[in-house]
C-alpha cells in the first residue's frame, strides 16, 4: 500500500517534457518533489505563478511564495508571476496540458465531486471548475477508501460534482486505473503487496480486470 508520497512519485510518471501542469491541493502538490531529472515541465498555480519548485527545507520558507493551498513553495529559474485574471485565462484557453486533483469521490464514468461535503463548511470551488472543464488531461490523485473505508471509485458520485466525464486517470494507494466511460475502471496497475481482490473489495463502481495485472513501479 502507498502512502501519499508514493502516490505522488507515480504520478510524476505520468509527466512528459514540455508539459504545462497544474497541480491541485493536497496529494497533487507533492508531484513537485518527484519531476524526473532533466525533464522539463512547468508548474502552473491558480493563484498566479508558472515556474513553481520542491516544497522548501525547513528555515527556507519565503512566505510571500505560496500556492493555491497556500503552502509556502520555491520557484525555478525562469518563474513568472502574474495575476488570477491572466492565470485563469492560461487555464480557459487550455493551455494547461495536464491536472493533478484531489477527489472526494470519482464515478465510473469519469465524473469527479472534489469541492463541497453538503452540510459542511466550504471557501468555495477555487479553480477547481475552471480546470476541470479546460484541461486536456485531469489525472486524480487520492485514496482509494474515505475514512470510514468506504469506496470512493463510484457507479455514480453522490456529493455535488465538480465536472463531468472529465477524469482520465486514478492513482491511489491500492491502484492505477484508466477511467473508460461506459466501461469503468479499468485496473492498469496494482500497488505493491495488493492484490486484485483487495482492489475489488475496495471498489464500488464497476472495475474492469484484463490478463495480469502488474505491480506499478515506482522506483
Amino acid at each position: 500500500m502507498l502512502d501519499k508520497n508514493g502516490i505522488a512519485k507515480r504520478i510524476a510518471r505520468e509527466l512528459r517534457d514540455g508539459y504545462y501542469v497544474n497541480l491541485g491541493i493536497g496529494i497533487p502538490t507533492l508531484v513537485a518533489n518527484y519531476i524526473p531529472q532533466g525533464m522539463d515541465v512547468v508548474l502552473q498555480s491558480e493563484n498566479g505563478l508558472l515556474g513553481i519548485g520542491p516544497f522548501p527545507f525547513e528555515g527556507e520558507e519565503d512566505p510571500d511564495l505560496i500556492n493555491a493551498g497556500k503552502q509556502t513553495i520555491t520557484t525555478m529559474p525562469g518563474s513568472a508571476f502574474f495575476d488570477s485574471a491572466m492565470s485563469f485565462g492560461m487555464i480557459r484557453a487550455g493551455k494547461v496540458h495536464l491536472t493533478i486533483l484531489g477527489a472526494m469521490e470519482v464515478s465510473e464514468e469519469g465524473d469527479i465531486a472534489n469541492w463541497k461535503i453538503p452540510g459542511k463548511m466550504v471557501k468555495g470551488m477555487g479553480g477547481a471548475m475552471d480546470l476541470v472543464a479546460s484541461a486536456k488531461n485531469i489525472i486524480v490523485a487520492m485514496q482509494h477508501v474515505n475514512k470510514a473505508g468506504e469506496s470512493k471509485l463510484l457507479p455514480k458520485c453522490e456529493l455535488p460534482l465538480t465536472g463531468v466525464r472529465c477524469v482520465k486517470k486514478i492513482v491511489t494507494e491500492l491502484a492505477v486505473l484508466d477511467v473508460v466511460p461506459g466501461k469503468g475502471f479499468v485496473l492498469l496497475e496494482r500497488a505493491p503487496g495488493i492484490s486484485v481482490e483487495q482492489i475489488k473489495n475496495a471498489t464500488r463502481g464497476k472495475l474492469v480486470i484484463e490478463g495480469d495485472i502488474p505491480e506499478m513501479d515506482i522506483q
